[in-house]
């Protein structure tokens, strides 16, 4: 099986500036359901930040991918990536965690 990287991100700037850049953000995301590599993202409730699971290659890709968020390079979020093992996980995913 792939392992999976949680990306846990934390806004380090208001919500309205947040909210400012939230569409350019969801565009950036986008490009990586369409290449197949995200799996699920979302905000945290409360919205102090988000949270974007998905695979990459290794933990320097997952690293690479926030480099580019619009919110990184709007210096509006810092970034904790979390690389797991998926032991278990619901049928409907089966093909995304499968090598």
């Amino acid at each position: 099986m792939k392992n999976l990287f949680c990306i846990l991100v934390t806004y380090t700037k208001p919500i309205h500036e947040i909210e400012q850049i939230l569409a350019e953000h969801r565009a950036y995301l986008q490009k990586g359901y369409d290449a197949g590599f995200l799996l699920v993202s979302g905000p945290q409730n409360p919205k102090v930040g988000g949270c974007i699971i998905g695979h990459f290659a290794d933990k320097d890709a997952a690293i690479a991918f926030t480099h580019n968020d619009p919110y990184c390079l709007n210096n509006a979020a810092t970034y904790e990536i979390i690389e797991f093992s998926p032991v278990l996980h619901a049928k409907c995913i089966k093909e995304f965690v499968q090598d």
